[in-house]
C-alpha cells in the first residue's frame, strides 16, 4: 500500500538533507520531487497544483526550530498538508434515532460492493449494532446468493425477495423487516452496472426517494486511482451520496485516489478495504493514513486491531509468565496464529514505524515463520512448555527435525533464538532495554533492527536499543 509513492517522498526528504534551513533554493528540488510522486501516483492534476503551491507556502513560512532538521521540518508541513486534502478527521457513519439506520450501498460492477456491504455489516457487529442485510441486485447473476453466503459467514441474516422482485420493494420491506424484528442497522446492497448510465442512476434516485436513507455509501476501487474521484464526485452530483467506501487499497501502490476522492467530490473516504478476508475493513482516518503514506507506520491502527483479538485475562497470564522467563513454544504458537487473525504478516510489519520491508524479505519471513510452526508442532507437549528440553537432548532435537521435515541443526536454531528472545523478553519486562536477538527461526533480512532502514534511509545498526528506535 502506497510503496510507490513513499519511495518517492523519501527521494524528496534525501534533497534537503545538509541544510541547514529551509529556503526557496533548497526547495525546489524537493517540491519537484513531491510534484512528480504524486503525479505518478495517479493523484488529480488540480489537486496536485493546490498541495504543492500550498506546502511550498507553508514550508517557507516556516520557522526554524531548534534541534530540528529542515527535512524533518518539511516532512512535517507535508504531513499536515496531507491530512488536511483526506479530511482532517474521520468521519463516522450515522446513528439514526429512532431505529434502524439505512444505510444504501452503491457502486459500479466489480469494485467489491457486495464484499464491502458484508465488511460493513461485520464491523457494525462488533461495535454491538444488529444488522440485516439486504440484497437489492436482482441484475448481477447469483448476487443475492453472494450475499447470502456472506451473511452466513459473518452470522448476519439476509433479506430477499428473489431476483424476479423490483429492487424498489425489496429495500422498502427490508426496513419493514428491520423495524419489526428490531435491527438497529440495515444496510441495502443495491445493482451496479459496467459503467454510469441513465437507467442505474434512476433506479437509485427512485429507491433514496422511496427509503429516505441515513447514509448513501459509494464502494469505488481504489486502483483506478483519479478516476474514483472523479466517479464518486459523479455519484454525488446525480444521487446525492454521504461518503465514500475504497475497496482494494492494499493492492494500490500508488495511492491516488486515497488523495483525490475528498478534494475532487467534497465527501468523505469513510472506510478502506485493505484485503479479500470479510474482516478486512477499516474505518479511514486520515491522519493515520497520512503517517502510512510517510513511511511513519500506523501504530493506533496495529492496537486496535490487537485489542479485538486479545484476551485481557490471557495477556495477564502472559505477562506474568515473561517476566518469570516461562514463555513456551505453546504461547508462541498461539500468539503467531492470534497475529496471522489479525492480518497478513506483511500487513503488521509495515503499521510499525520506521520498517522497510520488500515483498521478497515478506516472503522469506512468512516461510521462517511456517518453518517454526512445524517444527514446534511436532514437539511434545512437553517439550513444547519446557523448551530446555530440547536443548539438553540432541535426540529428541533429532526427532522434532524427522517430524517437520527439517535439519537437527534447524531445531537447534530455533531453540537457541527462542531462548534468547526469552530473555530479552524477561529483561524488557523488568524496565531493562535489551537488543533484538533474532526471532526464533528468522533470518535476519527480517530482523527490522538489524536491517531495514530507517524512515530517513539509514539502516539499524545491530542490536540498538528500544530508545533508540
Amino acid at each position: 500500500m502506497f510503496d510507490e509513492l513513499t519511495e518517492r517522498f523519501e527521494s524528496a526528504w534525501r534533497k534537503m538533507r545538509g541544510t541547514d534551513k529551509i529556503s526557496d533554493s533548497n526547495i525546489q528540488s524537493a517540491i519537484r520531487e513531491v510534484r512528480r510522486a504524486l503525479l505518478e501516483a495517479d493523484v488529480n492534476l488540480y489537486v496536485v497544483k493546490e498541495f504543492v503551491d500550498n506546502i511550498s507556502k507553508k514550508a517557507l513560512g516556516t520557522d526554524v526550530i531548534t534541534g530540528v532538521r529542515p527535512d524533518q521540518q518539511f516532512i512535517k508541513v507535508v504531513y499536515d498538508e496531507l491530512v488536511t486534502l483526506m479530511g482532517e478527521e474521520n468521519v463516522p457513519l450515522a446513528a439514526a434515532n429512532p431505529a434502524p439506520t439505512i444505510i444504501l450501498m452503491a457502486g459500479l460492477q466489480g469494485t467489491g460492493k457486495t464484499t464491502a456491504t458484508a465488511k460493513l455489516a461485520l464491523h457494525l457487529q462488533k461495535q454491538h449494532r444488529t444488522c440485516l442485510l439486504t440484497a437489492a441486485d436482482v441484475y448481477r447473476p447469483a448476487a443475492i446468493a453472494q450475499l447470502q453466503t456472506l451473511g452466513r459467514q459473518i452470522d448476519v441474516p439476509v433479506h430477499s425477495l428473489g431476483a424476479e422482485a423490483n429492487p424498489v420493494d425489496i429495500a422498502r420491506t427490508g426496513i419493514e423487516r428491520a423495524r419489526n424484528e428490531g435491527f438497529d442497522t440495515v444496510i441495502i446492497d443495491t445493482a451496479g452496472r459496467l459503467q454510469i448510465d441513465q437507467d442505474m442512476m434512476a433506479e437509485l434516485r427512485q429507491i433514496k426517494d422511496t427509503i429516505q436513507p441515513h447514509e448513501v455509501l459509494l464502494v469505488v476501487d481504489a486502483m483506478t486511482g483519479q478516476e474514483a474521484a472523479n466517479l464518486t464526485r459523479t455519484f454525488h452530483e446525480q444521487i446525492g451520496i454521504t461518503g465514500a467506501i475504497l475497496t482494494k487499497l492494499d493492492g494500490d501502490t500508488r495511492g491516488g485516489a486515497a488523495l483525490s476522492v475528498r478534494q475532487i467530490s467534497g465527501q468523505p473516504i469513510k472506510f478502506v478495504g485493505v484485503g479479500e478476508k470479510v474482516e478486512a475493513l477499516q474505518p479511514f482516518y486520515p491522519e493515520r493514513m497520512a503517517s502510512r503514506i510517510l513511511g511513519m507506520g500506523d501504530v493506533l491502527t496495529l492496537v486496535e486491531k490487537a485489542q479485538e483479538q486479545i484476551d485481557l485475562g490471557d495477556a495477564v497470564k502472559l505477562q506474568e509468565k515473561i517476566l518469570a522467563a516461562r514463555f513456551d513454544f505453546d504461547d508462541f504458537l498461539k500468539n503467531t496464529r492470534m497475529m496471522k487473525n489479525m492480518g497478513s504478516f506483511g500487513g503488521m510489519l509495515k503499521l510499525l514505524p520506521g520498517i522497510k520491508i520488500n515483498d521478497t524479505q515478506l516472503q522469506q519471513a512468512e516461510q521462517q515463520l511456517k518453518r517454526c510452526e512445524a517444527m514446534i508442532s511436532s514437539m511434545t507437549k512437553q517439550e513444547r512448555q519446557d523448551p530446555d528440553l530440547l536443548s539438553r537432548s540432541p535426540s529428541r532435537k533429532l526427532r522434532v527435525a524427522k517430524g517437520s521435515g527439517y535439519t537437527a541443526q534447524d531445531v537447534t536454531k530455533l531453540v537457541a533464538d527462542f531462548q534468547k528472545m526469552r530473555t530479552m523478553m524477561q529483561q524488557m519486562g523488568a524496565g531493562k532495554m535489551p537488543g533484538f536477538p533474532g526471532m526464533p527461526g528468522m533470518a535476519s533480512p527480517t530482523n527490522p533492527s538489524a536491517d531495514m532502514p530507517s524512515l530517513y534511509g539509514k539502516k539499524k545498526k545491530k542490536k540498538k536499543g528500544f530508545g533508540e528506535l
